[in-house]
Protein backbone atom coordinates (compact mmCIF):
# COMPACT_ATOMS: atom_id res chain seq x y z
CA UNK A 1 0.00 0.00 0.00
CA UNK A 2 2.62 2.51 1.00
CA UNK A 3 6.39 2.43 1.12
CA UNK A 4 6.43 3.75 4.67
CA UNK A 5 4.39 0.98 6.24
CA UNK A 6 5.35 -2.60 6.89
CA UNK A 7 2.95 -5.47 6.40
CA UNK A 8 2.65 -5.67 10.18
CA UNK A 9 1.70 -1.99 10.45
CA UNK A 10 -0.89 -2.42 7.70
CA UNK A 11 -2.33 -5.41 9.59
CA UNK A 12 -2.72 -3.24 12.69
CA UNK A 13 -4.45 -0.46 10.75
CA UNK A 14 -6.76 -3.01 9.11
CA UNK A 15 -7.63 -4.49 12.51
CA UNK A 16 -8.21 -1.08 14.12
CA UNK A 17 -10.35 -0.06 11.15
CA UNK A 18 -12.47 -3.23 11.35
CA UNK A 19 -12.94 -2.98 15.10
CA UNK A 20 -13.80 0.72 14.87
CA UNK A 21 -16.35 0.06 12.15
CA UNK A 22 -17.99 -2.63 14.29
CA UNK A 23 -17.84 -1.02 17.74
CA UNK A 24 -17.28 2.67 17.02
CA UNK A 25 -13.94 2.58 18.85
CA UNK A 26 -10.94 0.30 19.36
CA UNK A 27 -9.10 -0.49 22.54
CA UNK A 28 -5.70 -2.12 22.95
CA UNK A 29 -7.30 -5.34 24.18
CA UNK A 30 -9.58 -5.45 21.10
CA UNK A 31 -6.61 -5.15 18.76
CA UNK A 32 -4.68 -7.67 20.84
CA UNK A 33 -7.53 -10.16 20.57
CA UNK A 34 -8.12 -9.53 16.85
CA UNK A 35 -4.46 -10.07 15.93
CA UNK A 36 -3.66 -12.67 18.62
CA UNK A 37 -0.80 -10.50 19.85
CA UNK A 38 0.05 -9.67 23.47
CA UNK A 39 -1.15 -6.24 24.67
CA UNK A 40 2.38 -4.86 25.35
CA UNK A 41 3.32 -5.56 21.72
CA UNK A 42 0.14 -3.84 20.56
CA UNK A 43 0.94 -0.79 22.68
CA UNK A 44 4.41 -0.64 21.14
CA UNK A 45 3.08 -0.70 17.56
CA UNK A 46 0.26 1.74 18.36
CA UNK A 47 2.87 4.17 19.70
CA UNK A 48 4.81 3.86 16.44
CA UNK A 49 1.66 4.38 14.36
CA UNK A 50 0.75 7.37 16.55
CA UNK A 51 4.18 8.87 15.92
CA UNK A 52 3.72 8.37 12.17
CA UNK A 53 0.33 10.11 12.20
CA UNK A 54 -1.85 7.08 11.44
CA UNK A 55 -3.56 6.81 14.83
CA UNK A 56 -4.15 8.77 17.99
CA UNK A 57 -3.79 6.72 21.16
CA UNK A 58 -5.45 8.07 24.28
CA UNK A 59 -4.83 6.00 27.39
CA UNK A 60 -8.04 4.80 29.00
CA UNK A 61 -10.00 5.90 25.91
CA UNK A 62 -8.68 3.87 23.02
CA UNK A 63 -7.08 4.05 19.62
CA UNK A 64 -8.52 6.31 16.95
CA UNK A 65 -7.54 6.33 13.30
CA UNK A 66 -6.53 9.60 11.72
CA UNK A 67 -7.95 10.23 8.23
CA UNK A 68 -4.68 8.87 6.80
CA UNK A 69 -4.87 5.76 9.01
CA UNK A 70 -8.52 5.25 8.19
CA UNK A 71 -7.77 5.34 4.47
CA UNK A 72 -5.01 2.73 4.78
CA UNK A 73 -7.17 0.52 7.01
CA UNK A 74 -10.13 0.76 4.64
CA UNK A 75 -8.03 -0.07 1.58
CA UNK A 76 -6.31 -3.04 3.23
CA UNK A 77 -9.62 -4.40 4.56
CA UNK A 78 -11.19 -4.04 1.11
CA UNK A 79 -8.21 -5.79 -0.51
CA UNK A 80 -8.48 -8.60 2.06
CA UNK A 81 -12.21 -9.10 1.49
CA UNK A 82 -11.76 -9.01 -2.30
CA UNK A 83 -8.95 -11.56 -2.34
CA UNK A 84 -10.72 -13.82 0.15
CA UNK A 85 -13.92 -13.73 -1.93
CA UNK A 86 -11.95 -14.69 -5.03
CA UNK A 87 -10.19 -17.56 -3.27
CA UNK A 88 -13.50 -18.89 -1.91
CA UNK A 89 -15.00 -18.51 -5.40
CA UNK A 90 -12.36 -20.85 -6.82
CA UNK A 91 -12.92 -23.41 -4.07
CA UNK A 92 -10.38 -22.54 -1.39
CA UNK A 93 -11.86 -23.31 2.06
CA UNK A 94 -12.83 -20.17 4.01
CA UNK A 95 -10.21 -20.36 6.79
CA UNK A 96 -7.42 -21.00 4.27
CA UNK A 97 -8.71 -18.22 2.01
CA UNK A 98 -8.73 -15.83 4.98
CA UNK A 99 -5.16 -16.72 5.96
CA UNK A 100 -3.87 -16.49 2.38
CA UNK A 101 -5.66 -13.20 1.78
CA UNK A 102 -3.73 -11.80 4.77
CA UNK A 103 -0.50 -12.47 2.92
CA UNK A 104 -1.61 -11.51 -0.58
CA UNK A 105 -3.32 -8.23 0.36
CA UNK A 106 0.05 -6.58 0.91
CA UNK A 107 1.79 -7.73 -2.24
CA UNK A 108 -0.60 -7.40 -5.18
CA UNK A 109 -0.63 -4.37 -7.44
CA UNK A 110 -3.77 -2.24 -7.03
CA UNK A 111 -4.74 -2.91 -10.67
CA UNK A 112 -4.59 -6.67 -10.03
CA UNK A 113 -6.83 -6.31 -6.98
CA UNK A 114 -9.23 -4.15 -8.99
CA UNK A 115 -9.53 -6.82 -11.70
CA UNK A 116 -10.01 -9.57 -9.10
CA UNK A 117 -12.74 -7.44 -7.54
CA UNK A 118 -14.38 -6.98 -10.95
CA UNK A 119 -14.33 -10.74 -11.59
CA UNK A 120 -15.83 -11.54 -8.18
CA UNK A 121 -18.51 -8.88 -8.65
CA UNK A 122 -19.25 -10.16 -12.17
CA UNK A 123 -19.78 -13.69 -10.90
CA UNK A 124 -21.65 -12.76 -7.71
CA UNK A 125 -24.00 -10.26 -9.35
CA UNK A 126 -24.77 -12.34 -12.42
CA UNK A 127 -28.26 -13.79 -12.74
CA UNK A 128 -26.94 -17.37 -12.77
CA UNK A 129 -23.83 -19.20 -11.68
CA UNK A 130 -21.46 -19.24 -14.68
CA UNK A 131 -21.20 -22.64 -16.37
CA UNK A 132 -17.44 -22.28 -16.58
CA UNK A 133 -17.31 -22.18 -12.79
CA UNK A 134 -19.12 -25.52 -12.61
CA UNK A 135 -16.64 -26.84 -15.19
CA UNK A 136 -13.79 -25.59 -13.04
CA UNK A 137 -15.25 -27.33 -9.96
CA UNK A 138 -15.52 -30.57 -11.93
CA UNK A 139 -11.95 -30.15 -13.19
CA UNK A 140 -10.72 -29.70 -9.61
CA UNK A 141 -12.43 -32.94 -8.60
CA UNK A 142 -11.48 -35.06 -11.63
CA UNK A 143 -8.52 -33.39 -13.28
CA UNK A 144 -10.37 -33.50 -16.59
CA UNK A 145 -12.23 -30.89 -18.60
CA UNK A 146 -15.92 -31.77 -18.67
CA UNK A 147 -16.37 -29.80 -21.87
CA UNK A 148 -13.77 -31.66 -23.96
CA UNK A 149 -16.49 -32.98 -26.25
CA UNK A 150 -17.66 -29.46 -27.05
CA UNK A 151 -16.10 -27.62 -29.95
CA UNK A 152 -13.39 -25.42 -28.40
CA UNK A 153 -13.46 -21.71 -28.98
CA UNK A 154 -10.27 -20.12 -30.30
CA UNK A 155 -8.06 -19.00 -27.45
CA UNK A 156 -7.36 -15.32 -27.05
CA UNK A 157 -3.81 -14.36 -26.24
CA UNK A 158 -3.18 -12.47 -23.01
CA UNK A 159 -2.07 -9.40 -24.94
CA UNK A 160 -5.48 -9.27 -26.64
CA UNK A 161 -7.31 -9.35 -23.32
CA UNK A 162 -5.28 -6.83 -21.35
CA UNK A 163 -7.27 -4.09 -19.71
CA UNK A 164 -5.72 -0.63 -19.65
Amino acid sequence: MTNRLSRKAEDYLEAIYGISQEKGYARIRDVSSELSIRPPSVVEMVKKLDGMGYVVHKKQEGVYLTPMGEEVGRVIKDRHETIKAFLVLIGVPGPVADKDACVMEHKLDPKTVEQIKNLVKFVEEGPDRPVWLDHFDAFCRTGEHVCESEKPLPRRRAAETSVE
